[in-house]
């Protein structure tokens, strides 16, 4: 499982004109899921996301959490995170997960989340989203569960 987290001062995600979700201070999460993630994969990833220290404290030094801050999270699933662009000119999507495997992940760490009582807002699996946000920092991170990067 991959993610790409951004830390913003509000996001936002439209699906056919109309906003899905909305968050104020917090992360976007782009969430990319491989065909053989398992919930073990969701869980540290979450963890991970939830508890990692890059919002600043009172000395300008990014040492608080997600969750010490009492911010927001805009989840949405991408399946392009997996996409292999070492040969030729189009992107292959072999590793990623089918839409059957991905969803209830993608569902399953939404709610992951939520356990960390983190307010959580999506976009919609499957669709497409226009989404809008204001990079706080900006400070932008790769996650990988395979540890990879």
């Amino acid at each position: 499982m991959r993610a790409v987290i951004q830390r913003v001062s509000k996001a936002s995600v439209r699906v056919n004109g109309r906003t899905t979700g909305q968050i104020d201070h917090g992360l976007v999460v782009l969430l990319g899921i491989r065909a053989d993630d398992s919930v073990k994969d969701l869980q540290w990833l979450a963890d991970k996301t939830v508890h990692l220290r890059i919002f600043d404290d009172d000395d300008g030094k990014m040492n608080i959490s997600l969750a010490d801050i009492g911010g927001e999270m805009l989840i949405i699933s991408q399946f392009t995170l997996y996409g292999d662009c070492r040969k030729g000119r189009r992107p292959g999507y072999s590793t990623s997960a089918p839409p059957e495997i991905a969803e209830p992940l993608y569902q399953q760490f939404i709610e992951e989340v939520k356990n960390h009582r983190i307010k959580v807002a999506t976009g919609t699996f499957r669709a497409s989203m226009e989404i809008a946000l204001v990079n706080d920092g900006p400070v932008t991170l790769l996650l990988d569960s395979e540890k990879t990067f």
